[in-house]
């Protein structure tokens, strides 16, 4: 494999992962950002993200003198040229969050894009790593306004959390190009990693990133769906999508109820192609649909809290202390960005609850949290002194080694409802806990005709 002089443009989670990574697979690579505080940072060993093994990779690309960081897009192209040759392929994975009606806002693109338009050479390749609806390849190459550079689509899919690990171990390379020359010096540059690669024109790879991460909204609103039709016909959904799961056509990734999704992808990405399809005047029920339910399946959490604490469908969350325990949209990131467990909270607090969190995710002496909504701690001990319940909202593994016997000796009510069914049912029953779950049978009620709380 022949060795490419890479700029990275964006330093988030997908540039910073994109960048260490190339580099480890032996490529030249400058990563530009336009936060200076940050790069220097970066330059320093702080990479300031919560993802296993990045900040090695960093370390370790950097050391070997073929990472480095430096503020500016052009910045960074001029870098390279120093070094000895100029840029040969420019990844964009700028942010492009949601704009107003939902579509996504390429301002950032095309800043980059205005910044070095001159100082590209003749044979570059520019790379869309950033998710970008369908036909931003076209408004890239319009914006470039240059013959003699090429374009590509190159969606990732990394999860937060994973990311190295998705990056090096891919499922697939999506690459899309209308320019079969510029695409292949792009998939080229994976070839170590020996994935399944898809060679396609620019639109079909743009629509592919949606295609996926809406299919799997679409998966979890149809699993928390199938969790409250369980509870409604006293089955378990435990064992349900253990049944689907060995469906090797269904699979049993993303079958797991929760409070919702969210994130910093699947809300962004769900609403995009929602616009797309209204743009092309075609109304995508499915979509609409998983959206809807995911907003419901907030509320839905709150009435199980509800019943659960007081009782009473209608009873009063007001002044009710209650423990959450994590904030984070999902497990082993910080990343705080659209997540169905603040979703929750607010409504909690909008019931009148009073809340406290923690979450190993999160520092409270930093934690970006209006103070009005809920305390963040650093001890779960602390945040359950008091509360009536315990409520998990996100799947941290450290929530199951806890001291739970401990934690009940300081809490006013000995109640957890589960809402990411992580938590051993029997373990908490041995502590002298009232365990409630999303879509599972309340076994001991069956067994011992007690009356546990249920909520359809």
């Amino acid at each position: 494999m022949f060795a490419r002089r890479i700029a990275v443009v964006g330093t988030g989670y997908v540039g910073l992962t994109t960048g260490a990574c190339l580099a480890s697979l032996g490529h030249r690579v400058i990563c530009a950002d336009v936060d200076e505080a940050k790069v220097e940072r970066l330059q320093a060993g702080e990479i300031g993200i919560r993802e296993d093994g990045l900040a090695d990779l960093v370390g370790e690309g950097v050391a070997a003198g073929r990472l480095s960081f430096v503020v500016g897009a052009s910045t960074a192209l001029k870098e390279l040229e120093r070094d000895g040759a100029p840029v040969e392929v420019m990844f964009l994975c700028v942010p492009t969050p949601m704009g107003v009606g939902g579509i996504a806002d390429l301002a950032a693109v095309e800043a980059v894009i205005e910044e070095t338009r001159g100082a590209l050479p003749a044979g570059c390749v520019v790379v869309n790593k950033s998710t970008v609806p369908v036909g931003t390849s076209l408004r890239t190459a319009e914006l470039l306004d240059r013959d003699d550079v090429g374009i590509v689509s190159n969606p990732e899919f990394l999860r937060e959390g994973s990311a190295v690990h998705d990056f090096l171990n891919p499922d697939r390379i999506v690459v899309g190009s209308d320019r079969p020359d510029a695409a292949e010096r792009v998939a080229a540059l994976y070839a170590r990693l020996g994935a399944p690669t898809v060679l396609t024109d620019a639109a079909s790879a743009e629509m592919i990133k949606y295609a996926a991460n809406c299919f799997l909204a679409m998966k979890l609103s149809y699993v928390n769906a199938i969790a409250e039709l369980c509870e409604r016909l006293d089955a378990d959904v435990a064992d349900v999508t253990e049944g689907m799961g060995y469906d090797r056509r269904i699979g049993q990734a993303f079958l797991s109820p929760g409070p919702g999704w969210g994130g910093s992808c699947l809300p962004k990405d769900t609403n995009a192609l929602l616009q797309a399809a209204d743009s092309a005047d075609f109304e995508f029920r499915l979509v609409r649909a998983a959206i809807e339910t995911n907003t419901r399946q907030y509320q839905r959490m709150v009435e199980k809290v509800r019943l659960a604490v007081t009782g009473k469908r209608t009873g009063s969350l007001s002044r009710r202390r209650i423990a959450l325990f994590g904030l984070t949209f999902k497990a082993n990131t910080d990343d705080l960005r659209d997540s169905p467990a603040l979703g929750v909270a607010a409504l909690l607090r909008q019931a009148g609850a009073d809340l406290v969190a923690f979450d190993p995710g999160v520092d409270a002496a930093t934690a970006r949290i209006d103070t009005s909504l809920l305390s963040v701690v650093d001890d779960p001990y602390e945040a359950t002194r008091g509360a009536e319940a315990v409520v998990v909202l996100t799947e941290w593994a450290e929530f199951r080694g806890l001291d739970w016997p401990r934690l009940g000796t300081g809490m006013s009510a000995r109640l957890v409802v589960d809402t990411r069914n992580l938590l051993d049912p029997d373990v908490l029953r041995r502590a002298g806990f009232t365990w409630v779950g999303v879509g599972r049978r309340q076994r001991e009620r069956a067994a011992t005709g007690t009356d546990a709380p249920s909520v359809p």
